[in-house]
Formats: structure tokens, C-alpha cells, sequence
């Protein structure tokens, strides 16, 4: 019998995580660069990825990431994940980046959301089944929904490369 549940609800798996930008984390420009924040991100996701599944989970895809302002030294930033849906072996971690200043009070800046594709794996690096997420409030049923949209769309865009390359390769 597996200890793993058939199903787990998001509030149980989320995750918080705040880091004090350094200079280290910087660009020629002075903002932190694009990359440490995505370090940071699939940090996050992975743990929430591997709290739900029971055990290990490989990123699979981010999907695009746009940066809705820069991050600066001193910026404090927050990250916030949870899974948003889940499929057979794999799940979605919705992560939401925010950022204040170090040293002053005022409100959080929304910096970028980002949402990952996870697969739990065995021991042999095999997919194994995840527990099914379980959507308590209308705020995680909004986003379970919208994950399926964006589900639909992954899914169909690789549908469409897959045919694209066997126009590509007929015609060579």
C-alpha cells in the first residue's frame, strides 16, 4: 500500500520563500538579473512540486515569463508557489514574484508570475502518479481553470511542432 494520498489539498503543499537581493545578483545595470530570480522560482516550484507528489519531480517546461518591473539591490523579494493542477504523473506549480525595498515600508510590487510543468519520478527516473490537487476556495478553482487553459495551449502547440516537422522533413 502506498503512503502516498490519492489526493492533497494546495493549501497543504504551498510555499513561501523571501531573499534579500545583493550585489551579487546584479547585472551591469544594477538589477538583479532575470536568471536569478528564474533560480529562484524553480527553487520554489520544485519544492512545492515534490511536497505534493510525496518525492522527487523534474522540471519539465516553464512557460513564458514576462518581468513587469525591474528588481534593484536592496529589493526585498517574496515568492509564493502552489500547485495549480494536477495530471496523471505531472502538475502545474503556479509561482507569484514580489518585491519591496529592504529598508523602507510601502506596499509589494508585483515583479512577474511564472507556472512550471513538474513530473514526479521514481527512483529510476520514471514518471510516477501524483496525488490529484484538490481546489478549496474560488481563488484556487480560478486557478485550476486557467491552468487547464494553459494546459490546453502546451499541449496543442507541441501538437502543432510535431506536424510542422513532418511537413518540414516530406518536403526535404
Amino acid at each position: 500500500m502506498s503512503s502516498t494520498p490519492s489526493s492533497r489539498p494546495t493549501s497543504v503543499t504551498r510555499l513561501s520563500l523571501s531573499h534579500i537581493t545583493a550585489q551579487n545578483d546584479t547585472n551591469l545595470l544594477g538589477t538583479v538579473h532575470g536568471g536569478v530570480i528564474m533560480t529562484l522560482v524553480d527553487s520554489v516550484a520544485g519544492v512545492v512540486a515534490a511536497r505534493h507528489s510525496g518525492g522527487p519531480a523534474v522540471t519539465a517546461s516553464m512557460d513564458e515569463m514576462v518581468f513587469l518591473v525591474p528588481v534593484r539591490v536592496g529589493d526585498v523579494i517574496h515568492l509564493s508557489g502552489q500547485v495549480n493542477w494536477t495530471g496523471r504523473s505531472s502538475m502545474e506549480v503556479g509561482v507569484r514574484i514580489t518585491a519591496d525595498r529592504w529598508d523602507a515600508v510601502g506596499p509589494e510590487v508585483h515583479v512577474a508570475s511564472a507556472y512550471l510543468v513538474f513530473v514526479a519520478v521514481d527512483e529510476h527516473g520514471k514518471p510516477r502518479e501524483v496525488p490529484q490537487v484538490i481546489a478549496e476556495t474560488d481563488e484556487e478553482r480560478r486557478r485550476l481553470r486557467e491552468a487547464e487553459i494553459r494546459r490546453h495551449h502546451r499541449l496543442a502547440r507541441r501538437a502543432a511542432i510535431i506536424e510542422s516537422r513532418k511537413v518540414g522533413e516530406a518536403g526535404t
